[in-house]
């Protein structure tokens, strides 16, 4: 089967590693030398995953390199390197690769570390919000951060925070909060926000700040150690009217009068998507519900205790408490902890950190007289070929004006000036990943390891997979052939078992036809040192 082929080659392929240090020859393909230690490496790392004694026969396991070799070879003259589906693979794979390499392990710590602190305990902040488009022009940024200091230094003096924010603030719900968001935990907020609100004592005002919304600032009222998670069931009646508060009323006296409570959601409450479940909701934490539900919800202790009816813009509520889920500890949470970093803005301020190193490790120039000719207001509408003096250069690298015009031409949303900054850390990033390959010896070898196996399955892709599969005349001669060895005399009965056979038979074949084209001298004396010293080991 297709499976198993791939399996066995990728137990050969899989740890392929070169090495200058021993320039023992073991064989050579038309010449081309595989050293000892390549050889050594992939025997001994594909060892622990051979369960089958007979297969870890060293001479079979040469071969069976040997053969891959010829695979390669005839991959590469097949010029399979250069289709588009396996550059895009490549490439695909490459910066899934590259991406570890991007993040800054010691920071990336911190940033989990600081994320469980900031899920074991919420904090509670007032804000202010005056709103910036994200295409805004550098005078109407300039008038929001005015706007923002303006505020700010008004509370500074003595205002009341509440009066400040309805007369400066651009959040809708400053109207009923008075700028006052309540308590959250990690990963509730966009994280500039919560990065700030977590770094600001209580009591005090943060310095303002931009995020994807605008300028804030911030003031911290509380910080608790958090309760964690609670579960909880609900009954809702959506009429907010008096004929609604009596329904509720009477609800309530019927479980005070010990009721059911599941019974009496599956007859009165108006959430349907909660019925069939008698109300229950899935657990949540502060900052995921509205204040009044979660209040009610985080104020009952014991299983089976219901809150007196309140109401939110939903209707009337009664919850009952089912359990609480406190916060684990830091062992238990890392792995998820982790995973949240690497997808939330936490990540961001990883790569920004990276790009800071990066920065400073780089000789990085930019040619201003180049750069000027991009405050032509009609810039986007110039031709690429006037455009191709030096505008940067990253160590060695020169970068002609005509990439940053490349750049621009569809990013209309910013000023020209104001891309050239986006433009250049784009640049150094890629500059690292191109030339990682080159001062990371460990991801050059896995890069090769994937490049080499992804030729050579496309190789028997073609050679052999596609063909037991679509070539029924060839499966039909060779099951006639063979006739004899199959237990159904019916080639439908068996065409299982002999698309499997006639894989092997096309392998077989190919690999005879390459040992042909190609000469492969094996050094036997080096190869029984070897064998000795492997047998010797296991």
């Amino acid at each position: 089967m297709k499976i198993k082929i791939f399996t066995t080659l990728f137990l050969i392929t899989s740890f392929a590693v070169f090495s200058q240090k021993d320039s023992a020859i073991l064989f050579s393909v038309d010449g081309e030398a595989v050293s000892v230690l390549e050889f050594k490496n992939v025997y001994q790392k594909n060892l622990n995953l051979i369960q089958d004694k007979d297969q870890k026969s060293i001479k079979e396991n040469l071969d069976l390199y040997i053969n891959f070799k010829l695979k390669l070879k005839e991959a590469y003259r097949l010029k399979l390197n250069e289709t588009s589906t396996y550059n895009r693979e490549i490439e695909t794979y490459k910066n899934q690769l590259i991406a570890p390499y991007l993040q800054d392990t010691a920071y990336l710590s911190k940033l989990v570390k600081d994320a469980y602190y900031r899920t074991k305990y919420k904090v509670n902040v007032s804000h202010i919000l005056v709103k910036v488009s994200r295409n805004a022009t550098p005078a109407d940024t300039l008038m929001a951060y005015n706007k923002i200091q303006k505020a700010r230094k008004e509370i500074l003096s003595g205002k009341d925070f509440k009066k400040v924010a309805l007369s400066y603030s651009d959040d809708q719900s400053v109207k009923t909060n008075f700028g006052n968001l309540g308590f959250f935990t990690a990963f509730k907020m966009v994280y500039p926000f919560e990065n700030i609100a977590y770094q600001t004592k209580v009591g005090q005002l943060s310095e303002p700040f931009k995020t994807n919304y605008g300028y804030h600032f911030l003031k911290v009222n509380d910080l608790q150690l958090s309760e964690g998670e609670v579960e909880v069931a609900h009954l809702l009646i959506r009429d907010q009217s008096r004929r609604g508060k009596y329904k509720i009323d009477s609800i309530y006296t019927s479980l005070q009068n010990g009721a059911n409570f599941e019974k009496l959601v599956v007859q009165y409450s108006d959430d349907k998507s909660s019925v069939s479940k008698g109300g229950r909701l899935s657990k949540f934490g502060v900052g995921k519900m509205l204040k009044p539900f979660e209040k009610a919800s985080f104020n009952l202790k014991k299983p089976g205790d219901v809150s007196m009816p309140f109401t939110t813009q939903y209707g009337w509520h009664i919850v009952k408490f089912i359990k609480t889920y406190p916060v684990k500890s830091f062992k238990e949470m890392k792995n998820e902890l982790t995973e949240k970093v690497r997808t939330s803005g936490g990540a961001r301020m990883s790569d920004l950190h990276v790009l800071k190193k990066l920065k400073s490790q780089y000789n990085i120039e930019v040619f201003k007289k180049a750069k000027s000719v991009f405050n032509s207001p009609g810039i986007r509408a110039a031709k690429k070929d006037t455009l191709q003096q030096v505008l940067l250069s990253i160590n060695d690298t020169k970068i002609k004006q005509e990439r940053f015009f490349e750049y621009i031409i569809n990013r209309r949303h910013k000023p020209v000036d104001a891309l050239f900054d986006d433009f250049l850390n784009e640049e150094i990033f890629r500059y690292f990943k191109e030339n990682l390959k080159n001062t990371n010896p460990e991801f050059a070898k896995i890069l090769k390891e994937y490049e080499e196996g992804l030729l050579v399955f496309d190789l028997m892709q073609q050679k052999v997979w596609n063909k037991s599969s679509k070539d029924t005349l060839g499966l039909k001669n060779y099951f006639y052939k063979n006739k004899a060895k199959y237990t159904f005399k019916d080639f439908s009965k068996n065409k299982g078992q002999v698309m499997n056979d006639y894989q092997d038979f096309l392998e077989k074949n190919l690999i005879a036809e390459l040992r042909k084209k190609h000469t492969v001298k094996i050094k036997k004396s080096t190869f029984k040192k070897l064998e000795k010293q492997l047998n010797y080991n296991e």
